[in-house]
């Protein structure tokens, strides 16, 4: 783990562990290769914006993260942290600085068994970004383990899906694929299997999906930089059939072309 391209001290991650003001984006870097490399840079450059009112220097953040991924054996999963460690508890707003963490681990070396979901009422703070505060997400997913599921699907007061703690859902029907309308964050491998999808002519729609709604669909998949597309067994204890289509979807995604970090 480095800060600005060094190693970095405890007191300077204090800030970021004690407050978790920040945001990231975490990328499956395989030879230096990433897909949608130019999809994490624009989230990057508008969350930095938001969170801090400042530009983000693009070419430093890569030239860190090429580090870091050239440091560690291929592919591996490479997190941009940007975050100001001087942060001012009770003045946020002042002499914003922020600085550009990077972390790498070991990229999971075989697909996830397909997961079962149980859904969770609930709505992230300011969803759009992909923040560094991470205390709701995480403590959903320990209740829906809790109550004998893999991980959290949440809905919102309306009955609606969004989204999980740290994937995006998508959901197939007929020879459709369909994103849930609801606050969400929109995913970077989100936004590449639609690319997917089209290659392949699969209609790609967006719409409001309550959870009863959601079981009835002819399958479903969560999707990150991770994992990739991965099939969802069942929601609620009610299992999701997996179609042929959701393997082809899933094909289609890892031939997209990578680019250079």
């Amino acid at each position: 783990m480095e800060l600005n391209g060094r190693p970095v001290s405890t007191g300077e991650l204090a800030g970021l562990a004690l407050y978790g003001y920040g945001h990231f984006t975490t990328m499956l870097v395989t030879d230096l290769r990433v897909r949608g490399l130019d999809l994490h840079v624009e989230r990057l450059s508008r969350d930095c914006a938001t969170l801090f009112g400042t530009e983000l220097d693009i070419a430093r953040v890569r030239e860190l993260a090429r580090r870091s991924a050239r440091a560690h054996p291929s592919p591996s999963v490479v997190r941009v942290t940007v975050y100001d460690p001087a942060l001012d508890l009770v003045r946020p707003s002042v002499r914003p600085l922020p600085q550009i963490l990077v972390s790498t681990r070991a990229a999971p070396g075989s697909a996830p068994p397909p997961v079962h979901l149980g859904t969770r009422l609930f709505h992230r703070d300011t969803p759009t970004i992909k923040g560094t505060g991470l205390f709701g997400v995480i403590r959903q997913r320990r209740a829906a383990q809790l109550d004998g599921f893999d991980d959290a699907l949440f809905t919102g007061v309306d009955g609606r899906v969004s989204e999980g703690p740290t994937w995006n859902i998508g959901f197939l029907e007929g020879s459709g694929l369909v994103w849930p309308q609801a606050p969400c964050l929109p995913g970077v491998t989100m936004r590449l299997v639609s690319q997917a999808a089209e290659r392949l002519g699969v209609p790609v729609s967006t719409r409001p999906l309550a959870a009863v709604a959601a079981t009835r669909m002819a399958g479903a998949f969560v999707t990150n930089a991770t994992t990739g597309v991965r099939p969802v067994a069942s929601v609620d204890g009610v299992r999701l059939p997996r179609p042929e289509l959701l393997d082809e979807l899933s094909r289609a995604y890892r031939e997209l072309p990578g680019e250079l970090l």
